[in-house]
């Protein structure tokens, strides 16, 4: 792959021509056709150059498929067309039904042609860019489950298993006494208990008996597979009433699993829904009208009424008021809003009315970011879960090896009998099935991503959230991360002969003039007290220095202590006062006229209220932190102690900071906070970047891999606790479907369980899995 075709480092979501590294993670490459979607499954597949795949380029075929919502089912189309010549890539989301093909082919037919020969009726939703964040693909589908079939083939079965224990003397319809041996020489309580049971196989397992003869007409071997052995081998070796029971009660738990993993979908169904489909939208000949949001440019003027949830990102023109942000940013208290403040689709205005500039589109959104996030972990694999996916792949056929072996070598070896033979290979291979072991994991960590939402925390895959609990060591950049990123007038010290009030009123006019982040910093803080500025002449700026300006017929100027030196109004005493508030990592700047200094000012960049909590709960957590910055090394130690972190760099260059990252070792993850720009090369460097979405730049938010809606430090302990306590239900859920299978094994190689039981065992575990992994949403 040359590199005059892709060019590293694509910043789009959705990467193209996908490359993997050793941990499964994506690097991004970008294609002459743009950014879109190369392909990664987990065998981790090399890089394909997509623009010379037979001269066609690449794109994406999005297909609904209703019946695919178990991996078993995943795993046969993944055998089927993983390995078509101009596939490049599979994508699965199992909890929505869609499955994303990336291929490189002139038409679709012969995708659409394979899927139907195994069974997986695709329904298309779109080509490239048509299954958008909010288009068809965000339908989360109902689960279509037969109740009314299920209660008949209950009814039957119940009289199969009535039949076989009614004692003598009692009835049954048509006035048959079950005792009776023989009707013209036919058993008629056989006779009965079969036919019923026939007919309860029929109503409830005639889908169980397609799929797993799609399966074992492909070589694969699945749960409806296994179940359709053991069903009909107890229905030859006379366990009528067992067999039609089994069977019912097999897809009675599969409904009661899908309604169970509808809850897991609907965490994205909840998302869809926070943003309206339509907003009010101003004309170009300046009338109002209601429009679809996917209709709606970048640069419209949107109004928002009391009570109406805004439809898109943007920032106030006109109006103020109250904005709930929970959804997004999960802010538990409303938040004031006015003119050049951001709001995002999603939020709830409370109470005034208020006009703003759209700045992003329905796609781009940052709620439609944080749906691609929740969508995108459903489709990706995290560590954890990969391995089960391995030790299924051979689980699976070593249960049913040992479940033939187990119904012919003790009849033609041991002497055994072969009805009870069988009906143990029977049981073992409803025992054995892994579905409740494959399905643990993924119905945890979209649980956890879930969760994590809901906080206002952006998880951009399940390998993040899993492997946040391992965070060892933690980068953090200063400005904008643990600071505000606004330097802000911290002290006043009055020198001189004039008043403090016209002090302040003096540097503000002067500062007012100047775009200096210090000056903005003064003359913001007077503008807070509500003072009049005064008219400023001659106003002039000094490069290094500071500025100057003539007020009411004198001249003042506004400067460091290099102006102070060379206007010769410097002393020992005003040296050692700036001096010591520089060691406290402020800026300071002097008011100075023909009499002398008249005026210290201190201006830094302060802590976030949050910052030191979080550190605070960061150490509990054992994690070690270090502050990076490009400040000299006395504001660095000055804000390094206020915050509490272990150590800091100073004077660092973008390169610096990933080099000081590259240098971290630890006993687990290394992570990275920042917030912009010169950032990105750190957060990409980390195991786990975390950006600060808010007021953070768009390249630090796409490179990194968690991102803090609203910029609060505090999110990464609980993104941590979450990490940990998502894990936790992990490590239940694998140890529970093995445990539980390993005793009824046990029970079966000794002759104490029987195929009731094995459902229980089997399809019991499933359900307690998928209960026991929906906690993780309530986190």
């Amino acid at each position: 792959m040359s590199d005059a075709t892709l060019t590293p480092l694509c910043t789009c979501s959705v990467p193209n021509g996908t490359e993997c590294n050793d941990a499964g993670q994506h690097r991004r490459w970008r294609t002459p056709e743009g950014c879109g979607c190369g392909g990664h499954d987990s065998l981790c597949q090399a890089p394909v150059d997509l623009s010379a795949v037979g001269g066609v380029s690449a794109t994406r075929a999005v297909y609904r498929i209703a019946n695919m919502d178990c991996p078993m089912e995943e795993a046969l189309i993944r055998k089927k067309l993983g390995r078509m010549p101009g596939i490049t890539g599979l994508e699965f989301n199992l909890m929505q039904r869609v499955l994303t093909v990336n291929h490189a082919l002139s038409s679709t037919d012969t995708i659409e042609a394979v899927l139907n020969r195994i069974g997986m009726t695709p329904e298309p939703l779109g080509l490239d860019a048509g299954a958008t964040a909010s288009g068809k693909t965000d339908v989360v589908p109902e689960p279509h489950i037969p109740w009314m079939k299920l209660a008949i083939a209950g009814v039957f079965a119940a009289a199969s298993e009535a039949v076989e224990r009614l004692q003598a003397g009692h009835l049954i319809p048509f006035g048959i006494d079950p005792q009776a041996p023989a009707v013209d020489g036919v058993d008629i309580t056989a006779w009965l208990s079969m036919v019923f049971a026939v007919v309860a196989v029929l109503f409830a397992g005639l889908t169980t008996y397609r799929k797993g003869w799609i399966a074992v007409r492909n070589l694969d071997l699945n749960i409806n597979a296994l179940m359709s052995v053991a069903v009909t081998g107890a229905l030859i070796i006379g366990q009528y009433a067992e067999a039609a029971m089994v069977m019912v009660l097999f897809n009675l738990a599969e409904a009661i699993e899908a309604k169970s993993l509808e809850r897991v979908g609907n965490a994205v169904k909840n998302l869809l829904s926070l943003a309206p489909g339509k907003a009010t939208v101003q004309r170009p000949d300046g009338a109002w009208a209601e429009t679809d949001i996917r209709q709606i440019s970048i640069g419209s003027r949107v109004r928002v009424k009391p009570g109406e949830r805004v439809a898109l990102d943007g920032v106030i023109l006109q109006g103020r008021s109250a904005v709930n942000q929970a959804p997004i940013t999960g802010e538990s208290m409303p938040v004031e809003k006015t003119a050049g403040d951001t709001v995002y689709a999603g939020t709830i205005n409370t109470s005034g009315s208020f006009e703003f500039q759209v700045t992003a589109g329905a796609d781009d959104s940052t709620l439609a970011r944080i749906i691609h996030a929740v969508k995108a972990a459903q489709c990706t694999r995290a560590p954890v879960q990969r391995l089960v996916d391995q030790f299924a792949r051979y689980y699976t056929p070593a249960v049913f090896l040992t479940a033939l072996l187990t119904a012919v070598v003790p009849p033609v070896f041991m002497g055994g009998v072969w009805t009870t033979s069988v009906y143990t290979a029977l049981v073992l291979l409803v025992i054995g099935c892994p579905c409740a072991l494959v399905i643990a994991t993924p119905v945890t960590i979209v649980s956890g991503m879930a969760a994590a939402a809901r906080h206002g925390i952006l998880i951009k895959g399940g390998v993040f959230l899993e492997q946040g609990r391992r965070l060892d060591r933690l980068a953090l950049d200063k400005t904008g991360t643990l600071t505000h990123g606004r330097p802000k007038q911290t002290d006043f010290v009055k020198l001189g002969d004039i008043g403090g009030h016209r002090a302040v009123i003096l540097a503000a006019g002067i500062a007012a003039r100047s775009d200096h982040p210090v000056s903005r910093a003064i003359a913001g803080n007077a503008a807070e007290m509500g003072v009049d500025l005064p008219h400023v002449d001659e106003f002039t700026a000094v490069p290094g220095r500071g500025v100057s300006g003539v007020v009411d017929g004198e001249t003042w100027y506004l400067g460091n202590y290099r102006m102070v030196e060379d206007l010769k109004m410097s002393s020992p005493d005003l040296e050692e006062r700036i001096s010591r508030l520089e060691k406290e990592g402020k800026s300071v700047v002097a008011l100075v006229n023909g009499k002398g200094v008249q005026a210290l000012f201190a201006v830094a960049d302060t802590l976030r209220e949050s910052s030191i909590e979080a550190v605070r709960e960061l150490k509990q957590l054992g994690i070690k932190t270090l502050m990076l910055t490009g400040d000299n090394a006395h504001t660095a130690r000055a804000v390094a102690e206020q915050a509490g972190v272990d150590d800091f760099k100073s004077d660092l260059l973008p390169e610096d900071k990933l080099t000081a990252v590259a240098a971290l070792d630890g006993n687990g993850k290394i992570g990275m906070v920042g917030d912009g720009v010169n950032d990105a090369p750190a957060l990409a460097k980390a195991d786990i970047g975390f950006a600060m979405a808010a007021a953070g730049s768009d390249t630090a938010i796409e490179t990194a891999d968690v991102a803090l809606m609203d910029d609060d430090l505090r999110k990464i302990p609980r993104f941590v606790r979450l990490s940990r306590s998502t894990y936790a239900i992990l490590v239940q859920n694998i140890t529970l479907a093995i445990g539980i299978k390993a005793i009824f094994l046990a029970l079966t190689f000794m002759d104490q369980a029987t195929m009731w039981m094995a459902v229980f065992a089997d399809m019991g575990t499933s359900l307690l899995v998928t209960a026991n992994g929906l906690r993780a949403i309530y986190k």
